[in-house]
């Protein structure tokens, strides 16, 4: 097998079966006359994320723009959606991989959101089958057959198809143009657009997007000016592509209409990207000594900072005539024991029913078994109603309450541990090629390992990093705990019959970025660059 390739582009990777067919001549001269549109673009905008942590290490406070005033003040909302976007009530998240898919597209989600980013260890494999399986399953053609023989099939009512591509910060190290990696981004988007774009707008369904781990209106206008591009190249009128931003970085707080504005005639709405949010603030913050989170369990959508961002976020949404979706409830069904069970359904009853009556249009849930329980949250405010568009909020929020950041306490022994834990669970399956793993009865995504070893490190090098029986958190006490955590995670991994071959290494990394003087910005990219 080989690959007819345009000039300047290379691929430094194996090819399996139909990799071919998805990296074509054609769509990939499509990603390669994006990146060269773009990229320099991107590198500016990845400088200025970094001056602008710079300068908020050194006790600058995010804030709204002046300059963009005019725009949170003007009369203007989005362009009209389709229909297949108006009915969002239940969302479910997962992998490009096969089995997920089906699962997913079958599990009466009014919409599925496939992912090549947090929920995908983003393999060169995974990311060109992930490819083939979209491939397949936009054209209702995606067949599974498991270990034991069980086969999977699509039914007659699928969930809507929206799709992220990773984000600005993240390159795809096998592919080069010119020399020079491409953005992930733009490879995962411009090969599913090539290849698909048509077939959805055929269906009604289609092209849809979520985009990841944005920091300012100007990486949304940049997203903009790629889909005019590649609408034009394609052939497709403008403003077919919708595309869903998730607000997930406390940066994008203060610019969410700012980010709407930009992509208003190919906007689909926000979504209240809570994990990542978490890390976020964590993130920001690592250098100010006030700053100093509780227990990674304390943090829920109901205090003060979680509840004033995602309260915002459904009053500028409705009031530019956008979607608010909700964010993940990572609770999953748990077989064996209908305590356990019945307390993590009444989760996500709690977590359903406060979006809703809040004026969330729906939210994510991160297991098919869970898609009714949110559906009938829902249903029970909206009635037959597919959105809330019309419900508006008149709260007025200012920086001050995005950036009170309570709890402080409690921060225990448990909870050190706890994230140790999580962390080397989460890394050992990443490394080995999953990247949406069940842990504790919860679905983690990367954005839980983000959380897990950026706590830690801050409750090292934090004042206010001191357990709830008085002792300081320190590099020696979490090192005295990783290797205890360790076998906790191999031996539950060994009992549930997998390899435990790449956790040894995830508890040495853990420790290196969680121990580190300086803070890696995003543990992801280290990794990646070990990976192959």
């Amino acid at each position: 097998m080989s690959l007819n390739l345009p000039a300047g582009v290379q691929v430094n990777a194996p090819l399996h079966p139909r990799f071919d067919q998805i990296l074509s001549h054609d769509a990939l001269a499509l990603v390669a006359k994006l990146h060269r549109a773009f990229e320099g673009r991107r590198q500016e905008l990845l400088k200025a994320r970094v001056a602008r942590q710079a300068r908020i290490d050194a006790g600058e406070l995010p804030d709204f723009l002046p300059e963009t005033k005019p725009i949170r003040e003007g009369d203007w909302k989005i362009a009209p959606l389709p229909k297949a976007l108006e009915r969002r009530r239940t969302e479910i998240t997962g992998p490009v991989e096969a089995k997920m898919i089906i699962n997913a597209y079958n599990s009466g989600a009014d919409s599925y959101m496939t992912d090549f980013e947090d929920s995908n260890s983003p393999n060169w494999y995974n990311q060109i089958q992930g490819q083939v399986n979209l491939f397949d399953a936009i054209r209702r053609k995606l067949s599974f057959t498991n270990e034991v023989g069980k086969e999977y099939r699509l039914n007659d009512t699928i969930a809507t198809l929206q799709i992220r591509p990773r984000g600005w910060h993240l390159d795809e190290k096998h592919v080069l143009v010119d020399g020079q990696r491409v953005s992930g981004g733009i490879f995962d988007f411009g090969l599913v657009f090539f290849h698909n774009a048509k077939e959805q707008v055929a269906a009604g369904a289609g092209p849809f997007f979520y985009l990841p781990k944005m920091e300012s209106h100007l990486e949304a206008r940049l997203w903009n000016d790629l889909f005019v591009m590649a609408q034009n190249e394609c052939g497709i009128p403008q403003g077919t592509i919708k595309a869903t931003v998730l607000v997930e970085t406390i940066l994008a707080t203060f610019e969410m209409e700012e980010i709407l504005y930009e992509l208003r005639e190919h906007s689909a709405g926000l979504n209240a990207g809570r994990w990542d949010y978490i890390f976020s603030c964590i993130k920001k913050f690592k250098k100010n000594k006030e700053f100093c989170l509780a227990n990674r369990a304390a943090i829920t959508m109901e205090v003060p900072f979680m509840r004033s961002y995602a309260l915002q976020l459904v009053k500028i949404c409705h009031k530019r005539g956008a979607p608010a979706m909700g964010g993940m409830s990572a609770l999953i069904p748990i077989k064996n024991d209908p305590v356990a069970n019945e307390k993590a359904l009444a989760g996500i009853r709690h977590d359903k029913t406060r979006d809703a009556n809040d004026g969330f249009d729906g939210g994510w849930v991160a297991h098919p078994g869970l898609v009714p329980i949110a559906h009938e949250e829902f249903v029970k405010v909206l009635g037959d109603k597919p959105n809330q568009w019309q419900k508006q909020r008149d709260e007025v929020f200012t920086a001050k309450d995005f950036l009170n950041f309570q709890p402080e306490q409690p921060i225990t022994e448990l909870g050190v541990r706890n994230n140790i834990n999580v962390g080397i669970h989460y890394l050992g399956s990443w490394l080995a090629g999953n990247g949406c793993v069940p842990i504790h009865n919860l679905m983690e995504d990367a954005a839980t390992a983000e959380i897990a070893r950026s706590q830690v490190w801050q409750w090292v090098v934090s004042p206010k990093g001191i357990l709830d029986d008085g002792r300081k958190v320190t590099a020696d006490m979490v090192r005295g705990f990783i290797p205890e955590e360790l076998a906790k995670v191999k031996a539950t991994v060994t009992a549930q019959g997998e390899d435990t071959a790449t956790y040894d290494q995830a508890a040495k990394i853990f420790e290196e970025m969680s121990l580190s003087a300086d803070y890696p910005e995003f543990l992801t990219l280290p990794l990646y660059e070990a990976m192959d």
